[in-house]
């Protein structure tokens, strides 16, 4: 059973999108993958996102998906929102994939806008309406353009917020003027998916975050929710200007790339990369570390 929360934060407030630890041979380490859980939760996270693009989910079958999903929630699904990506751009394999993450315990859906085929918002109305009401799970649209290739328009968040089980946005459009409007119309549980944004976004409403640098940061981003929620605007601009060097260094390149190098540097469960993504250069690991240990992370 999932953790209780309140109506606006439907799946926790600092959630950290989990990699995907693999063994040295390249197969799935679920018993990594439950250490690195534990250890997220423990510095400060009350939810993860497995089986999202930071853990890897183009290249993990629809099998490692399920067994992901069911280590997790047997690790910290006691005291942490665990939720599953199931976003794919074909809506029956989504529904598939999102029966699937219910029938392995998953607290709820991360289901991003299908990518590259572009559909027109009348599609991304019912692929998002047919894979809510393909289970009784709670679903959170995830809108990032600059991936998918395709927005979720206001007037469409609107409509979709009509389904009792769609009942939040991962914000990854870049676009505070729209997330502005798109909150107060539909009334979406608002999650910012864009790190550096996490800041601004809270300051117009969003609930929490779901984030690649709680990898590392988890502890400064749970402060800087609270400094918030207290009313310190001072504080938590503070912290945000602190963490600005590692906004930047986790994506310097790609983010599941620089995230598993830090974790490996950290001595926490990680492992290599599927093709077609690979590690890190020597020189980009000198410049992540350098990045890591301005922004205060301690490696």
């Amino acid at each position: 059973m999932a953790p209780t929360s309140t109506p606006h934060t439907p799946f926790g407030r600092v959630l950290t999108a989990m990699v995907t630890p693999f063994t040295a041979e390249g197969a799935l380490d679920l018993d990594g993958a439950q250490r690195l859980a534990a250890h997220l939760v423990d510095a400060g996270n009350d939810g993860l996102v497995v089986n999202g693009t930071t853990g890897e989910s183009p290249t993990t079958s629809d099998a490692e998906k399920a067994q992901l999903v069911r280590a997790v929630v047997e690790a910290v699904g006691d005291r942490a929102h665990v939720v599953a990506g199931a976003g794919t751009n074909d809506t029956r394999h989504s529904i598939e994939l999102a029966r699937a993450a219910e029938q392995a315990g998953a607290h709820g859906l991360l289901v991003v806008t299908p990518y590259y085929n572009k559909p027109p918002q009348e599609g991304l109305r019912r692929h998002f309406t047919a894979i809510a009401d393909a289970t009784e799970l709670p679903v959170m649209l995830y809108d990032i353009p600059g991936r998918s290739g395709v927005q979720l328009e206001t007037e469409t968040m609107v409509r979709l917020a009509e389904h009792p089980r769609i009942v939040a946005n991962k914000d990854a459009k870049g676009d505070l003027s729209a997330a502005g409007w798109a909150m107060a119309r539909s009334g979406l549980a608002w999650y910012s998916g864009d790190d550096m944004l996490n800041l601004p976004l809270l300051s117009i409403g969003a609930a929490g975050f779901v984030s690649v640098v709680g990898h590392v940061v988890a502890p400064e981003l749970r402060a800087l929710l609270e400094a918030h929620r207290s009313g310190d605007a001072v504080k938590a601009a503070e912290i945000h200007r602190r963490l600005l060097p590692v906004y930047t260094g986790m994506f310097r390149t790609q983010g599941v790339m620089t995230t598993k190098a830090a974790l490996a540097l950290q001595g926490l469960p990680a492992g290599p990369l599927r093709l077609p993504l690979v590690e890190l250069t020597e020189e980009q690991t000198e410049q992540l570390k350098r990045d890591l240990a301005a922004g205060g992370v301690q490696l």
